[in-house]
């Protein structure tokens, strides 16, 4: 067990507002969104506020201009990677449910980015299927994972196929509740993250960080 010295400042409920006043430049078109967004029963799916910029960050630093996302939800993670993209930049967002597709789209066109975003509504395994058999193996700067838990595994190999040498892959949720660290806990949702970790720390394929940021981001860069 690591000094108690090294762990990260506790993020209690003071530091963590703090945290979003000081650090989190949100405009308002991307406020609304999240604002409609916490209206929905599953509004938990949403990326954390803090979380965008810094995906955001990470596309702008790459460079990237073709970008990758499983689970698009409402659109907030999209709007920011669609953001930090150059004019000729563009993010294919897999979505399975056509409800969250459009209220994804609507804000989008608000905010002057829909034109970046296409969305593809249908399983996500089959829209990265549909990928690979376009001949677009290897041709992606970026994707981000955040959908079907149970999926991940399949979704990472395919970004790893899609992905370019040197491009990012980005996995949400990695500590899920802290969940993956208690063998106790042993639901489908919670053995595959557990999984997943796993072969991420030995997989020489990729360069990896988990960051224990939010309920856990992964960032693994293919070699």
């Amino acid at each position: 067990m690591l000094p108690s010295f090294v762990r990260p400042t506790p993020l209690t409920d003071a530091l963590y507002d703090y945290v979003l006043r000081v650090g989190v430049r949100e405009p308002a078109a991307f406020q609304a969104l999240r604002a409609e967004t916490a209206q929905l029963p599953d509004a938990e799916w949403q990326i954390a506020p803090e979380q965008g910029p810094f995906l955001a960050l990470l596309v702008q630093l790459m460079g990237a201009k073709k970008c990758l996302e499983i689970g698009t939800f409402t659109g907030y993670s999209a709007a920011w990677v669609a953001s930090a993209l150059p004019p000729d930049g563009r993010l294919i967002g897999c979505e399975l449910n056509e409800q969250f597709a459009t209220i994804a789209r609507r804000h989008l066109a608000a905010m002057g980015l829909g034109e970046k975003v296409e969305l593809r509504i249908a399983p996500a395994a089959d829209s990265l299927a549909a990928l690979l058999a376009a001949g677009e193996a290897g041709t992606f700067d970026y994707a981000f994972i955040d959908a079907d838990k149970k999926q991940y595994d399949l979704y990472y190999e395919r970004c790893l196929e899609l992905v370019r040498s040197g491009g990012l892959i980005v996995i949400d949720n990695t500590l899920w509740d802290g969940k993956p660290a208690d063998l106790a806990v042993n639901d489908p949702d919670t053995c595959a993250i557990r999984a997943l970790n796993a072969k991420l720390h030995a997989d020489s394929r990729i360069m990896l960080s988990l960051l224990p940021f939010a309920d856990g981001l992964t960032l693994a860069l293919k070699r």
